[in-house]
């Protein structure tokens, strides 16, 4: 154990160490502390903006003779991901048509133009973010 805490506890100053009685002075007695508290404490993230929420797409009631969009963000082996979800689809589904695009920036920038291309053509959409 550290001396000059074993000393603290006993109520005896640390510079007891020191060899001489006289520069020694006996630890200092904290009085607790009762009442309200003395300071208030703000949140620092502020008050969060209020969430709108957006309902999910509908639902396919299947996907034979449909077209689904395998949408890209760019993520290193995303295209490999898809590449074998569209393999599968032509062995297990062959009636499901899979287009394969790449998202034009990062993975929470918009793209219009490819937004637009969805909603006009596909049917579904299988989109593999990185991360």
């Amino acid at each position: 154990m550290n001396r000059r805490k074993l000393l603290g506890m006993l109520g005896m100053s640390p510079v007891a160490l020191a060899g001489s009685r006289a520069l020694a002075l006996p630890a200092k007695k904290v009085k607790p502390v009762a009442g309200p508290p003395k300071i208030d404490v703000l949140n620092p993230r502020g008050t969060p903006p209020p969430i709108t929420l957006i309902p999910m797409a509908k639902r396919l009631d299947t996907i034979n003779g449909k077209t689904i969009y395998l949408v890209s963000d760019g993520f290193p082996g995303a295209d490999i991901f898809l590449d074998q979800i569209a393999i599968w689809f032509k062995k297990n589904n062959p009636s499901v048509t899979t287009v394969y695009r790449l998202k034009a920036g990062g993975f929470a920038d918009d793209d219009p133009k490819l937004m637009a291309e969805i909603k006009e053509k596909a049917n579904g959409v299988i989109m593999a973010i990185g991360h």
